[in-house]
C-alpha cells in the first residue's frame, strides 16, 4: 500500500490492512497527518494537532481492538484526553488540561484508535454552526466560506474532505446530524444512553446529548457503536441491548418498511425549497427500493417546544458556567465568553425552578406522544436541515440587534433579561436552520442524516430518518441499502484530500 491508497478505505478497511500487516499504524498516522495538513488551511477544521503524541502511540503498544492503528480526531468538546487541552471552543477553557480520559475516549483508545488531534467546535457546542471566536469558522469542504454546521463541524469537515474516514462527534440538538448534512457524510445519533457520558457526568443536557462518530461509510458507524456501547453503571440512562452486533445489521435484508415523511417543521421555521426537494428525492428513492412511504407527521406545538427547549438549554448553560469556574479555578467574566453564550447563561440564571420543571414536563409529554405516534410507523423521514450550508456568520445577529444583545449581555440588571424578543429572536434564527433535529434529542430516539441530495450550487442537504427508541438496527440496515443504491462515497467535494 502507498500513501495515496489511504482514501480507498474506510476505518474498518484500514484496520484490516493493519491486521494483515500490509501497512503499519505509523504509516497510517503519517498519511492521515499529511491529508489533514493538505485541507486544513482551507477548512480550519483541526485546532489542536497531536501529531507527536500520535506518532509515539503508533510506535508503541496499541491495544488489539477492532480499529487498531486507525487515525482518529476528537471533537474539542466533552472528549477528555489526558494531558491535552480541551477548550470547548471557549476562551475560558483555552489552557485547561484534563488529568484523565473520559470514559468514551478510554473506549476509543482501547479500540485501537490513534488520536491525531482535536477538531473545531462552536463555543460549548451551543449553536449549530462552527465559528467560535477562539478558533474562527470551519468551512464545509463543498464550498469554502460556507459553514460546516455544528457543533461537530470540524470533525464533519475533515471526514467530508476525506482526510479521515471517521471522526468523533456529539449531538445535543442535532450536532452530529447537522454537520453531517452540511459536509455530505453519514451521521448517526444513537439512542439515549447507548454511549457513556462519564466519568464526570451521568448525563449531558438532561439526557439530550450523546456522543458517537461522523463517518463516510455506514459500516464504520456500526462497528464503532459496537466498540463503545457497553453498559456503564455510572450512566443515568442505558439503551436496550441490541439483538446482535450492530456491524451485523449492515448488509442484512431490510424488508418493506412503513415510512412517514413530512416537511412540516417541528420548531418555528420557514424551510428553503431545497429542504423539500431533498425529502421528495429521498422519498422517491425509498419507494423505488420497495418501502411504503406516506405523508404523516407527529403533532407538536412548535412555539411551545422552542420555548421549553431554550429554557432547558439556558439553565444547563448557566450551570455549566458555574462548573467551569470550579474546574478552571477562577471567576468567569464577561470577556471570557462570546455574547450569545453569556446571554443564554444569564437567561438561564434567571429562570425559576417552577419554569424549568414545567418545561421539562412538557418536553417529556412530547416524548411520550411521539413514542405513541411511532407505534404506527417504522421510521420518520424529514429534511435534516431547513437550508443548505449557510455562509459564515449568516445566523449571527447584526446591526442594532447585535448591539442590543451585547448591551443585555453586559448589563447587571435582571429586568433587562425580560426585554421582549431578545432571546426569542436569537432562538428563531437558530431554529429556522434546525427545525427537525432537536426532536430526537428530547425523545432519545436514534436518528441519522444520510447524504443523498445536493442542490444546484453543489451543496449537500441531508435526509434525516428517525427510528423507534433503541432501534438503531433498522436505521443501519436501511442506511446500508441507501449507501448501495446511491454511493455517496463516490461523490467528492472541491476541497478533497485526494485532489
Amino acid at each position: 500500500m502507498t500513501f495515496t491508497d489511504f482514501g480507498r478505505y474506510d476505518a474498518v478497511g484500514l484496520a484490516e490492512l493493519v491486521r494483515k500487516r500490509a501497512v503499519t499504524p505509523l504509516e497510517l498516522v503519517d498519511a492521515a497527518i499529511e491529508r489533514v495538513e493538505k485541507v486544513n488551511p482551507k477548512l480550519n477544521a483541526l485546532v489542536t494537532p497531536m501529531y507527536d503524541e500520535a506518532r509515539a502511540v503508533a510506535k508503541g503498544g496499541i491495544p488489539d481492538g477492532p480499529f487498531r492503528g486507525v487515525p482518529f480526531v476528537l471533537k474539542d468538546l466533552l472528549a477528555m484526553y489526558e494531558g491535552v487541552t480541551l477548550t470547548g471552543g471557549c476562551r475560558f477553557y483555552a489552557d485547561w488540561v484534563p488529568r484523565y480520559d473520559s470514559e468514551l475516549v478510554r473506549r476509543h483508545r482501547e479500540a485501537g484508535l490513534i488520536v491525531i488531534g482535536k477538531s473545531n467546535t462552536p463555543e460549548l457546542g451551543i449553536v449549530p454552526v462552527t465559528e467560535p471566536e477562539l478558533h474562527g469558522p470551519t468551512s464545509t469542504p463543498w464550498k469554502q466560506g460556507h459553514n460546516s454546521g455544528g457543533s461537530s463541524g470540524g470533525s464533519a469537515a475533515l471526514v467530508g474532505a476525506r482526510a479521515l474516514p471517521m471522526a468523533h462527534g456529539g449531538d445535543g440538538g442535532g450536532s452530529i446530524r447537522i454537520p453531517a448534512s452540511c459536509c455530505g457524510v453519514f451521521g448517526l445519533k444513537p439512542t439515549r444512553g447507548r454511549t457513556p457520558p462519564g466519568p464526570d457526568s451521568s448525563e449531558q443536557w438532561r439526557g439530550f446529548a450523546i456522543e458517537h462518530v461522523i463517518t463516510v461509510s455506514v459500516r464504520d458507524s456500526a462497528a464503532m457503536l459496537d466498540a463503545t456501547s457497553a453498559h456503564d453503571p455510572r450512566s443515568r440512562h442505558y439503551a436496550p441491548a441490541p439483538k446482535r452486533p450492530f456491524a451485523e445489521e449492515v448488509g442484512k435484508k431490510v424488508g418493506k418498511l412503513k415510512i412517514a415523511f413530512t416537511t412540516h417543521p417541528f420548531l418555528p421555521s420557514k424551510p428553503h425549497p431545497d429542504a423539500t426537494r431533498a425529502v421528495e428525492d429521498a422519498a422517491k428513492l425509498l419507494e423505488a427500493l420497495g418501502h411504503r412511504v406516506e405523508e404523516a407527521t407527529p403533532k407538536i406545538d412548535a412555539l411551545q417546544f422552542a420555548k421549553d427547549f431554550v429554557t432547558i438549554v439556558a439553565t444547563e448553560t448557566a450551570a455549566g458556567l458555574v462548573e467551569a469556574e470550579q474546574v478552571v479555578g477562577r471567576k468567569a467574566e464577561r470577556h471570557d465568553f462570546e455574547t450569545a453564550t453569556w446571554l443564554i447563561a444569564k437567561l438561564g440564571g434567571h429562570i425559576s425552578a417552577l419554569e424549568l420543571t414545567l418545561a421539562e414536563r412538557r418536553i417529556h409529554a412530547i416524548a411520550r406522544r411521539t413514542a405513541a405516534w411511532f407505534e404506527d410507523w417504522d421510521l420518520l423521514l424529514t429534511p435534516t436541515l431547513a437550508l443548505a450550508p449557510p455562509l459564515h456568520y449568516a445566523l449571527q445577529p447584526k446591526g442594532a440587534e447585535a448591539l442590543l444583545h451585547e448591551a443585555v449581555a453586559a448589563a447587571r440588571l435582571t429586568p433587562l433579561m425580560r426585554i421582549p424578543g431578545v432571546v426569542d429572536r436569537m432562538a428563531e434564527k437558530i431554529f429556522d436552520f434546525i427545525p427537525w433535529t432537536p426532536l430526537a434529542n428530547v425523545t432519545g430516539q436514534p436518528s441519522m442524516s444520510v447524504p443523498l441530495w445536493w442542490n444546484a450550487e453543489g451543496l449537500p442537504v441531508g435526509a434525516m430518518l428517525t427510528a423507534r427508541f433503541g432501534d438503531e438496527a433498522t436505521l443501519l440496515r436501511l442506511a446500508a441499502q441507501l449507501e448501495e443504491a446511491r454511493p455517496w462515497r463516490d461523490r467528492r467535494p472541491p476541497i478533497d484530500a485526494e485532489a
